[in-house]
């Protein structure tokens, strides 16, 4: 039997429906405008981050460059290690013969400035302690000599009074003067010549290397201050034991060789030069207290009897080192046959 029931007709959209769909159409083209913006913001955010880094790049090495300048320009002034000054007693001296034992003495005098290094230079201090040291050639470091517009060379007139020749190498220009190495002798020097060492771009080293004696007897003299830096200091060495000075003849290499541990620079010098008889260097630094054996002396073919350090109330107050002195022996026969060739 059919049934009874009409077919639904279709139901119209209401108006709300209508509405509903428009609204949410509106919401997803602004959701898609949103987005847009986000993106646009986001980028621009990048834009402006990356700007920003670069600026503060720039601006950190800007800084780190004119710190350097103001650095370097702070320095002392670097000048190629060079010979300065000598100088002969000027009044009549009795010549001094050289035997066959000499007494060699090496010490850093800290510019003149006393055990800290701040009291005003004052020659006189440690030209007393020199005068203590009796000795026949003195190897010098830290000399600070005033430049000659500013008056008398206290140094000159240290050696006139002590009847010593002088012989001084600028390393450097230091704010009183030229700072550098020199060698005080007895005897006088014969020939003498400067070695630059100076293996780095922001220090300058150097060796003062001469002969000094008479005729039928001379000694090769290499005075130096080595640097602080072990890799620079090894490469310093090898300099100096190229030198012709350190192959002919009998010769005495000395100074402040910085060597406040076992490195290769201090192996060489002992592998290739003749030592002590000490087991242990002396120590000469703090000169308080002395604690690190900085300053050494060293032969070639000739020999050191001894070595130590000269302590007394003078020394430890007038520089932060303590002076060394070593008695050498030194074979006759090879000193003639070297004046003669």
């Amino acid at each position: 039997m059919p049934s009874s029931r009409r077919p639904r007709k279709p139901r119209k959209r209401s108006h709300n429906s209508q509405r509903d769909g428009t609204t949410a159409e509106r919401l997803r083209e602004q959701s898609v405008r949103a987005g847009s913006i986000a993106r646009d913001a986001t980028n621009t955010a990048g834009q402006i981050a990356r700007r920003a880094g670069k600026n503060s790049v720039a601006r950190v090495r800007g800084l780190s460059n004119q710190a350097r300048e103001r650095v370097v320009a702070s320095l002392p002034t670097l000048v190629e290690p060079h010979l300065s000054f000598v100088m002969s007693p000027r009044r009549p001296i009795t010549p001094v013969t050289m035997s066959d034992s000499v007494r060699i003495a090496t010490y850093n005098v800290h510019r003149w400035q006393g055990s800290n290094g701040r009291s005003k230079p004052d020659v006189a201090r440690a030209g007393f302690v020199i005068s203590e040291l009796d000795a026949d050639v003195i190897a010098l470091q830290e000399v600070l000599r005033p430049l000659e517009s500013e008056g008398e060379d206290p140094l000159g007139q240290l050696c006139e009074e002590l009847d010593l020749y002088l012989a001084f190498a600028v390393t450097r220009r230091h704010r009183r003067g030229e700072l550098g190495n020199a060698i005080l002798s007895r005897f006088p020097i014969t020939a003498i010549s400067v070695i630059d060492i100076s293996h780095s771009r922001f220090e300058r080293r150097g060796a003062l290397a001469a002969q000094v004696g008479h005729a039928g007897a001379v000694l090769g003299i290499v005075a130096t201050h080595l640097s602080l830096v072990d890799r620079t200091r090894q490469r310093q060495v090898q300099s100096l034991l190229n030198h012709p000075q350190m192959s002919t003849g009998p010769s005495i290499l000395l100074g402040d060789m910085n060597a406040w541990r076992k490195c290769k620079g201090s192996k060489q010098l002992e592998d290739n030069l003749n030592l002590h008889h000490n087991v242990n260097w002396p120590p000469s630094f703090p000169a308080a207290r002395p604690i690190l054996a900085l300053d050494r002396i060293y032969a070639h073919r000739a020999s050191v009897v001894e070595v130590k350090h000269h302590e007394s109330p003078a020394a430890r107050k007038a520089s932060d080192h303590l002076p060394i002195v070593a008695e050498i022996r030194i074979d006759k026969g090879d000193v003639e046959v070297e004046a003669r060739s």
